[in-house]
């Protein structure tokens, strides 16, 4: 009896795991807390990537309670799967409902309701996975990731490569001094694979009867329905709901390169290729992004570029790539491929590493056009995760683990890590709603575009009545 412990003295223990943040090569703190058993989820949007999230927390032990779907028919067919949980549309009726029956809140619903969901999770004390990005915007990012270390909470975000031995590897190959000093990155994508570059469609469709289009706006300015534009995937395309190709992939195709070599808070970001937002409704079809960062802690000052919508590195860094995957890009050229390719390339003094996984988790080291088949590993700094399993069940595993304690370090993509890695990223939102070479100054400690006032409006929203932080 001596041993039993409540669920509140079991969070206030485990509390000590969220307050690391992976800055450098350790967690600041660790929980060695014994595993509580009975964990339980209530799971907030339970569609696409939400559904696997909600299975993969289960297969780790949890109990789900709660599902939360602001449409009925998903809600219906993941409770299927899980019938003794309770299903709600609205999230705050299903935290405010469960209360202290949850320990675990998963948030996978569009960008636009990850930081209201999330915040109200914290706030209550619950441990919160979210999925990539972190936020729909930069000032969301910020106060996601300070409320994480005053309410002691353990947090996730979904850039399951996080949690590949084979990116954390890569990142200390590079600290390493492997491929010299690094001054420039590149990294490229295959989105968008949605509808972007054009305007708001007239007129409204009847919205269906199962779907509840007031919650599924959430905190964003209300609109009228149209069959298949927004709900249930389009929606990353357009502006007040998503953070396009951007938004939907740097967590985790710049995870490797951000990690390896800090690069946070960007002094500069600018838009070398721009076809335009459309009205300001839907992000642009393509886009060449340029960051700079400054000297920072010993690391020589560095360009990171950005590419989407068929944009590619210059043929100075495709020509050493590997035979395979330059026959692959030939293809896509030629608008042989159903999809792009998509890669990141970190340039060093003496070489560089090329990663054309999405994770960053498969890695070569090239000199001169050559792949380096006798690179010697540095001595391990990051901790490795046990699980055997998929990305994604491997990152569950972390999450949850890290809960109980028996995964002392913690999780790696916590919300410390993952909120500056989203500010960083989503400066390059700003940039989007600038003009083609128009450099844009930005100040991060304070969160301003110090030489283009204007643009300071999309770093924060004000929301539609009834939603709040």
């Amino acid at each position: 009896m001596a041993n039993r412990r409540t669920r509140r003295q079991f969070m206030g223990q485990s509390a000590a795991v969220a307050g690391g943040v992976w800055l450098g090569t350790s967690l600041a703190s660790k929980s060695h807390a014994s595993a509580l058993q009975g964990l339980s989820a209530a799971c907030v949007g339970v569609g696409g990537k939400g559904s696997s999230d909600t299975s993969h927390i289960a297969e780790q032990g949890v109990s789900i309670v709660g599902l939360c779907d602001v449409d009925k028919r998903t809600l219906t067919k993941k409770g299927r799967e899980f019938p003794d949980a309770q299903q709600f549309q609205d999230f705050r009726e299903m935290l405010d409902k469960l209360g202290d029956k949850v320990d675990i809140v998963t948030v996978s619903t569009p960008d636009h309701v990850h930081a209201s969901a999330a915040m109200m999770a914290m706030k209550m004390k619950k441990h919160v996975y979210c999925q990539k990005p972190l936020t729909w915007s930069i000032g969301e990012a910020r106060m996601m990731r300070e409320t994480a270390a005053k309410m002691g909470v353990v947090t996730q975000m979904g850039n399951q490569g996080t949690s590949e031995n084979g990116l954390r590897e890569a990142v200390e190959v590079i600290r390493s001094g492997a491929i010299g000093e690094v001054r420039e990155v590149h990294v490229w994508t295959n989105r968008p694979i949605w509808p972007q570059g054009a305007g708001r469609p007239a007129g409204e469709d009847p919205v269906p009867a199962e779907l509840d289009w007031n919650l599924w706006i959430g905190p964003a300015a209300m609109r009228p329905y149209k069959e298949g534009v927004y709900h249930d995937f389009n929606w990353r395309g357009w502006v007040d709901f998503g953070t396009g190709a951007l938004g939907d992939m740097a967590c985790h195709t710049t995870n490797m390169p951000v990690m390896a070599l800090e690069l946070w808070d960007p002094v500069a970001v600018t838009a070398v290729a721009n076809s335009g937002i459309v009205d300001n409704e839907q992000y642009p079809s393509n886009s060449t992004l340029k960051f700079e960062f400054p000297e920072r802690n010993g690391l020589a000052a560095c360009e990171f570029y950005w590419y989407d919508g068929g944009n590619l590195p210059p043929d100075a860094i495709i020509e050493q790539l590997p035979e395979s995957f330059r026959e692959r890009v030939a293809k896509q050229r030629a608008g042989e491929l159903q999809r792009g390719t998509s890669g990141a390339v970190v340039v060093g003094s003496t070489g560089m590493i090329f990663s054309p996984d999405d994770y960053g988790a498969r890695y070569d080291v090239i000199r001169k056009g050559v792949v380096d088949t006798n690179v010697k590993l540095p001595e391990q700094s990051l901790p490795r995760v046990p699980f055997k399993g998929q990305t994604d069940q491997r990152q569950k595993w972390e999450f949850v683990k890290s809960i109980t304690g028996e995964h002392a370090p913690g999780t790696m993509s916590n919300f410390g890590y993952a909120g500056r890695l989203t500010e960083t990223m989503l400066v390059g939102i700003l940039a989007l709603h600038s003009n083609v070479g128009q450099r844009i100054e930005w100040n991060a400690k304070d969160l301003k575009c110090t030489n283009l006032p204007e643009l300071n409006k999309y770093v924060r929203r004000e929301y539609r009545e009834g939603w709040t932080l």
